[in-house]
């Protein structure tokens, strides 16, 4: 349970751990209103420091990132919907009117910013894939920077899930278009 300024939550709200879901979540005990998403008002800078600091894995595999088929992969991403998308809506926007074409002009920015980080990991510019989809991507995976865990064949949308699989380690993809949106993939493991 954290609260507190360094946590750059809105007055109120908590950070508790979800034991069913080995997950942190945002609480606010007077209201009694709980959710996966860091509420409106949030500092992300300050969030994202705070929770790489106290709720990374450091070192130790979390529940719902262990491989136990060996035959599946591991993979992050960073998603921007668009208006046409099969669900317009986010924890980031309530409802998303950007077109398809500005959507994929968002995420061409974003891969430009992830190619100078590995370029060079000290360039100002440059951001990794986690650090993006921590607060960029309209996807829930944000609040684990953009981590699936794991999935096999047949998990996943078909365009999505032959980018992923074509990765090797480490890489991350070009643009990739499905129903949900335009990604950008990295392969973990």
């Amino acid at each position: 349970m954290s609260s507190g300024p360094e946590t750059g939550l809105p007055e109120g709200w908590e950070i508790r751990h979800s034991n069913s879901k080995n997950l942190p979540y945002y609480f606010h005990p007077a209201t009694k209103d709980s959710r996966w998403e860091p509420p409106a008002g949030t500092d992300p800078d300050r969030l994202k420091a705070y929770m790489a600091k106290y709720h990374s894995s450091k070192g130790i595999t979390p529940a719902y990132l262990d491989n136990q088929g060996g035959d599946k992969i591991r993979a992050a991403h960073l998603l921007v919907k668009h208006r046409d998308s099969r669900r317009p809506a986010s924890w980031r926007e309530p409802r998303i009117t950007r077109s398809k074409e500005e959507a994929i002009e968002a995420i061409k920015v974003h891969l430009e910013q992830i190619t100078a980080y590995e370029n060079d990991s000290s360039d100002p510019n440059g951001k990794s894939l986690s650090e993006l989809a921590t607060t960029e991507s309209d996807c829930s995976s944000a609040r684990k920077g953009g981590d699936l865990g794991f999935f096999g064949r047949g998990d996943m949308q078909k365009e999505f899930e032959e980018a992923a699989f074509r990765l090797n380690k480490g890489e991350v993809s070009g643009i990739v278009e499905t129903a949900s949106g335009v990604h950008l993939i990295q392969r973990l493991e």
